[in-house]
């Protein structure tokens, strides 16, 4: 059997994330669909992450094992012929069999927050509209506290599982161009909703609702009522994974 890396780019908008199920049409039952209908098989897709309701992607990683003799390379173009207009690969290579996309390196997301009095429509549900001013130098000095190592309990939803809640942060860059702030976070992995809690907490500091100052202390109580708002899914993208 061989094994197959994608690299996918996705509009979530109109699926129920990332990972199939039995009531919704999701990303990866209409991506195995259409790789079937290359290969002849029956599919099932690794994918590196669970990406939820609404959320975006820009460099997914996914791979696949199969018989087909089909020229990997060219896999994405057989496969893009199948898909529909909001659901792209990229690009696709054979890979090692011990390549596995759940375990990634590092992974970096994007939020997008629209800083403006009225909503954009190219925008809409591909950027959180926030009417309210910024202050973005708050922004990024809140940033500064969420770097390295910490337990980062108090940016989680409930309902997950997993063996510890400590995670690493490598960079958190918050940039502005026009009226579009932009949030990137890079980390060895992430909580539920943990991004999307940090995004939310970075506007809450721009907006003064919440103290710049106070950001240590918030992150080391574990609190999550201490915390921003869980920012909407539609402002949230998977950029980047690394192996």
């Amino acid at each position: 059997m061989r094994n197959i890396k994608l690299v996918l780019q996705y509009d979530g908008s109109r699926y129920h994330g990332w990972q199939r199920q039995p009531n919704g049409i999701t990303i990866q039952q209409t991506l195995e669909a259409a790789i079937s209908a290359v290969t002849g098989e029956e599919i099932t897709l690794y994918g590196c992450g669970r990406t939820d309701a609404g959320v975006h992607a820009k460099g997914y990683v996914c791979n696949f094992f199969t018989a087909s003799r089909f020229d990997a390379s060219r896999f994405m173009y057989a496969i893009n012929s199948r898909l529909p207009d909001d659901i792209r690969c990229m690009s696709s290579c054979e890979v090692s069999a011990d390549f596995d996309s759940r375990w990634a390196t590092s992974k970096t997301y994007t939020y997008l927050i629209h800083n403006a009095p009225l909503p954009d429509v190219f925008l809409n549900k591909r950027a959180w509209h926030y009417r309210h001013e910024l202050d973005i130098d708050a922004m990024k000095k809140a940033a500064e506290s969420f770097l390295g190592e910490h337990d980062f309990i108090g940016f989680a939803s409930s309902g997950f599982t997993v063996k510890t809640t400590v995670r690493t942060i490598y960079s958190l860059d918050v940039t502005q161009e026009g009226d579009v702030v932009r949030i990137d976070v890079c980390g060895n992995g992430f909580l539920y909703n943990m991004v999307r809690i940090i995004a939310g907490t970075l506007c809450f500091c721009g907006a003064g609702r919440i103290d710049w100052h106070d950001m240590p202390d918030i992150i080391a109580s574990c609190d999550r009522q201490r915390a921003g708002i869980t920012a909407p899914a539609d402002g949230l993208y998977l950029s980047e994974v690394v192996y």
